[in-house]
This record gives structure tokens, sequence and C-alpha cells, in this order.
């Protein structure tokens, strides 16, 4: 697992501009410079996900039908055995059979149970991004450098030791393990019923992607407030490169994403998620993918 995911692109001057466009356009109460100057995400205004948007910005269902067939005609021929889906905020607009089969989903650990499960500490304030490891006990901030943070493991650090780290500290803030964390907090409020850790892994249906990836998009503030999704879903590395967010990469489109293989990508200018699970090597498939889903002209 790493948090490479679409860095060719978001090293592109012309896609940066575009991912900051859209980390303006998810602005909201609670807004922390990029130098993180703010330790804790305040409550967000109750308008949306991201925040106020132009309508003319706005994705709708109704060009369902016309996403579904770029899709399709990328993946025909080059994976046509890959799981996909591609919704909004209320939810599934078009997708893959879905016959309940779970898939693995190791590679999305990190954005669908670390990040998620820290986002609901942050909410309780049991931990501040910006403070010392170390001031949670020395358990808290074991292998890690002097004066790492939560938001440096989020923000800057790449590869299994950030996430190790940060489900290290969640489990050290709670006492219990971040399967049991991910499920009571986060998936079975959503309904994931589905997802669950089984032989190293984490195994998960279609539709439970699909749930959690309309929460990010909706105006619902539980479990996930939208602070937390807000906040996450813009430039926090400042001039530094690779840009991330808390967790997540800015793409093209407007789009942030997480993942290789799989992959998951929302956006809030478009108020459209995707999620991709290849059933072979990706490739150059997942930007065919990318821009299939979300390179398209809002309806007005």
């Amino acid at each position: 697992m790493t948090l490479q995911s679409d860095r060719a692109d978001a090293a592109d001057a012309a896609d940066a501009a575009d991912a900051a466009d859209a980390a303006d356009a998810a602005g909201g109460a609670g807004r922390v410079d990029a130098a993180g100057i703010a330790d804790r995400v305040d409550a967000a205004e109750p308008t949306g996900v991201a925040g106020v948007v132009d309508a003319a910005d706005r994705s709708c269902p109704a060009d369902a039908a016309e996403v579904a067939d770029r899709v399709r005609g990328v993946l025909q021929s080059a994976d046509s055995d890959a799981g996909w889906a591609v919704g909004g905020p209320e939810g599934l607009h078009a997708g893959s059979a879905d016959d309940g089969t779970l898939h693995d989903v190791g590679g999305l650990i990190p954005v669908l149970a670390v990040w998620p499960v820290i986002g609901s500490l942050v909410a309780e304030e049991a931990l501040r991004l910006h403070t010392p490891l170390t001031a949670y006990g020395e358990g808290a901030a074991a292998d890690t450098p002097v004066g790492t943070t939560a938001h440096h493991l989020l923000s800057h650090s790449t590869g299994p030791a950030a996430h190790t780290a940060l489900t290290r500290l969640a489990e050290h803030l709670t006492g219990s393990p971040l399967a049991e964390l991910a499920a009571t907090r986060i998936w079975h409020p959503l309904g994931m019923t589905g997802t669950r850790f089984a032989d190293g892994t984490l195994h998960a249906p279609l539709a439970d992607l699909v749930r959690f990836l309309s929460h990010l998009l909706s105006p619902a503030d539980h479990p996930l407030t939208r602070a937390w999704i807000t906040e996450s879903l813009r430039i926090r590395t400042g001039e530094l490169t690779p840009a991330r967010g808390l967790l997540w990469h800015p793409a093209p489109h407007g789009t942030w994403s997480y993942g290789e293989t799989p992959t998951v990508w929302v956006s809030p200018r478009l108020h459209r998620w995707a999620a991709f699970l290849p059933a072979r090597p990706p490739g150059p498939l997942r930007q065919a993918f990318r821009e299939a889903a979300f390179a398209s002209t809002p309806l007005p």
C-alpha cells in the first residue's frame, strides 16, 4: 500500500490548479490554513459536503447513462470483468453487476478504515492533528521521529509505516483494535455490513463502497463530519510536492483520489464519486476510467 494515486497527474501544473479550485469550492467553516495553524476542525456550516457551489458546477444523475456508456466502452475490451461504480450524494448512478461478491480492497484500508477512524477521534477532540504524538504517551509515538504529528502522517508521510503509526495511535487512544473501531464507528452506522477484515486483508462488496463514497458527498454529518471531509479534500501540504490533502491526493477534474489497485475518487465540484476494482493490473486503464467517469460537461 502507498499513498501514490494519480501522482503524475497531480504534478502537472494545470491539474494542480484544477485540484486547488476544487479545494476552494470545498470551503466552509472550520478552514485550516495551509501551514496547519489550527489544532482542531470546527463545525462546518450545514450546506452540504463542501459548502455552496454554483449550480452550473453540479453534476446530475440525468447524465448517468452517458457516463455508464463511456465507462463500459473503456472497460469492454481492456477489463470487462472489472467492478466499478459511479454515483453521487444520493447513491449509485451506474455500475457493474453486483452479486454481493466480497472484493479484496486491502489497498483501500487507509481510506476505508484508518482515515475515517482518525476523523472520528478528531471530532471527539480526543486527537488534535498538530499535537506531537508524544503528548499522548510513549505507545502513541513509538517508531516515529520526534515531533511527529497526526497531520504529518496524513499529509506528508508515505507508505505502510505512516498507516501503521496512525493505526497504533488510534488503538492507543481507544484501547480497541482498528477492525473494531472501523466497524463500530464507521461501517455499521453506514450500513456497510459486508465489510470485514479476513485473511490478513480487507474485503468489501461493491455496495458497501457505494454507501461509503455516497456519504462523503452527502449532507449527513454522521459518522464522518462534514468538517473532517472538507478539510481532508483540500491541499494541506502548502508548496511541498506532491500535493496532498489529508490522505487523499488531488487529481484532474476537481477529483481527489486514493489507491492504485483498486482506486476511489471523490469530486465535491461535480458532486460525483467513482470506484474502480480492476480484475487485472490496471496500468493506464485507471486514468482512462477516471476520464470516462469525470471528464463530462456538467449540466446547466
